[in-house]
């Protein structure tokens, strides 16, 4: 004999029973989690999921498109350190979605995006169902891990494993599909309530072993030429002051990397930013916080390296160690709490930079400083980017709480070079994949998640990723003011077709009017042509506490072909003729 169901029990009873269903009970799993800001587009099957999430008091930011709402996700964690949360569609929508979170994965930014689905068993057996994919199939070869929901009940275990793995070890990007089947699925409200729970210490501490700190310690100290790189990770560990309590008690020079700027004020004594090269090709001990031996470390590699140096490296991650070069002394665990284990176990005046080291570094950062300096003096006409970014970096300058957001090729390299930074955290780029795109989603999330204003310096090819974007910036009125470095072209503006008139494969339209642009959703826009201009425009528009867009007219000669990275360009083929690939 078949038990009765529990709404037959409940009429029976005459007493009425409480139910809930799967859209709820994700809701409330992330609340009990504590996110408040869910960022994403909505379409079938999560429409009714994100008017839910609304309703019970998380904040909503509704997307164009998939990819801007997954990087300000990824942005969104990177600034807070708990998982954002991106919200999509099925099948398409997950895919551009995944694009943010494959990038959020390589950056090591928190992220979890949820995406509707398909029914499994149409799925399974290739049907032809409504944006039929095995979504989890084709996340998992890109991000940290994928979870698969398939019964109402797992919903709650479901949310709090997609957060912990997002934040936990190494952040990462992190998976989760939820069917329509499991969202509409109802169930006994008392207990769904059961199901869910709250994470209990998601990114616990994890302490470096005493005989690493002391290897560590002696390698520091018989050092003649010690050099500190502080990178993203560094930012994202908000131990700002036991890094500065630790760089300043040694003397030990430091370079930043560019979403590392800020930890330390730029313009610190110990800083050998505008000395980079020399200190990379000299320092005989390297010690990476939270910096990777990357492409964008050159490997480790001589020439940019000292083929001698011995490299310390702090990371979370153990499998990180040895990835490019040998790790004399590899010490794996959170940065505060190896830092903490630094500064016990380290006699008072054990580690000390020698002087002549800091001194010859000063003396270099000096001339370069000079040189720079009398770059930017210069005034030409057309306006150049130099001129442009000046303004730009003066107007900011005057208020440090100001979000700077920037991408694009030359726009990048230069902006990097000229606009230095003084905050910690206030700076995000492109980062380690260089991904051209996180633009708009960024500066949307730095200006939600801080309330702060931001500034979005763009290059035109850049901008065009994620421009609808503007729409979203006016929509919520967030104080976001886009700079476009507008030369006409991917790179620069005056390629030319040799065969006719259509244009070259790096031309963009020279009569572009992006200030036009924000205008139609309500922003204020400006047109700049001198540095003059550009400074006015900005002070104006920051004031204003507005969405506002500057259309910075540059030289169309302006710029280099990939930036500063033409040397991963290679030569090859050229119009009419075939040349020996460079070597």
């Amino acid at each position: 004999m078949t038990a009765p169901s529990t709404l037959e029990t409940a009429a029976t009873a005459d007493v009425p029973t409480e139910l809930t269903d799967g859209y709820h009970l994700v809701v409330d799993a992330l609340k009990l989690n504590d996110v408040d800001t869910i960022y994403g587009v909505v379409g079938i099957p999560i429409t009714d999921l994100a008017r839910l999430a609304q309703a019970q008091g998380i904040r909503y930011i509704g997307f164009r498109h998939e990819s801007n709402a997954g990087h300000a996700a990824a942005a969104a964690g990177y600034l807070t350190k708990k998982p954002g949360v991106a919200l999509t569609v099925s099948a398409p929508g997950f895919l551009n979605g995944l694009v943010a979170l494959a990038n959020a994965t390589t950056n090591c930014f928190p992220m979890v995006q949820i995406s509707g689905s398909s029914e499994r068993h149409l799925v399974d057996l290739k049907q032809g169902d409504y944006e039929e994919m095995d979504q989890l199939a084709a996340a998992q070869p890109f991000v940290k891990a994928a979870y698969r929901v398939s019964r109402v009940e797992d919903i709650g275990r479901g949310i709090a494993r997609a957060l912990r793995t997002a934040i936990s070890g190494r952040p990462g990007g992190v998976y989760l599909d939820i069917p329509a089947a499991v969202l509409g699925s109802i169930m006994d409200a008392e207990a769904g309530a059961r199901t869910l729970s709250r994470l209990v210490d998601p990114a616990p501490r994890q302490l470096p072993a005493p005989e690493a700190v002391d290897r560590a310690i002696e390698l520091l100290a018989s050092a003649e030429r010690p050099l500190v790189v502080l990178g993203k990770g560094a930012a994202y560990a908000q131990a700002d002051a036991r890094i500065r309590q630790f760089i300043e008690s040694t003397g030990i020079p430091y370079v930043p990397m560019s979403m590392a700027k800020g930890l330390l004020p730029d313009d610190h004594p110990q800083s050998a930013a505008t000395a980079r090269s020399m200190a990379l090709k000299k320092a005989d001990v390297v010690m990476l916080v939270g910096a990777r031996l990357n492409w964008l470390l050159s490997h480790g590699e001589a020439p940019s390296w000292n083929p001698d140096a011995k490299f310390i490296q702090v990371d979370i991650e153990p499998r990180e160690m040895d990835s490019n070069q040998p790790i004399a002394a590899p010490l794996v665990g959170d940065i505060e709490s190896v830092l903490d284990a630094l500064a016990e176990r380290t006699k008072p005046g054990q580690i000390a930079a020698p002087a002549a080291w800091r001194e010859e570094l000063g003396a270099r950062s000096a001339q370069n400083v000079a040189k720079m300096a009398e770059r930017l003096k210069a005034d030409p006409h057309p306006m150049q980017f130099m001129g442009a970014l000046k303004a730009v970096r003066d107007v900011i300058h005057a208020r440090p709480e100001t979000y700077l957001v920037n991408e694009g090729a030359n726009a990048l390299d230069i902006a990097r070079n000229v606009i230095d930074m003084h905050v910690p955290r206030h700076r995000l780029d492109s980062g380690t994949w260089g991904v051209m795109g996180i633009g708009m989603g960024y500066a949307i999330a730095a200006a939600v998640e801080s309330g702060a204003p931001v500034v979005a310096v763009e290059g035109d090819s850049a901008f065009g990723f994620s421009g609808m974007e503007l729409e979203t910036i006016c929509r919520y009125k967030l104080p976001v003011v886009t700079v476009i470095m507008n030369n006409g072209g991917v790179y620069r503006g005056d390629d030319v077709n040799p065969l006719d008139d259509a244009p070259s494969p790096t031309t963009l339209m020279l009569a572009a009017r992006h200030d036009l642009m924000i205008e139609a959703f309500g922003g204020k826009g400006y047109r700049a042509t001198t540095p003059a201009e550009v400074t006015a425009a900005l002070t104006e528009a920051l004031a204003s506490g507005g969405p506002a867009l500057i259309d910075c007219v540059i030289d169309p000669s302006a710029g280099t072909e990939s930036g500063h990275i033409s040397h991963l360009n290679p030569k090859g083929i050229t119009v009419g003729n075939i040349t020996a690939a460079k070597k």
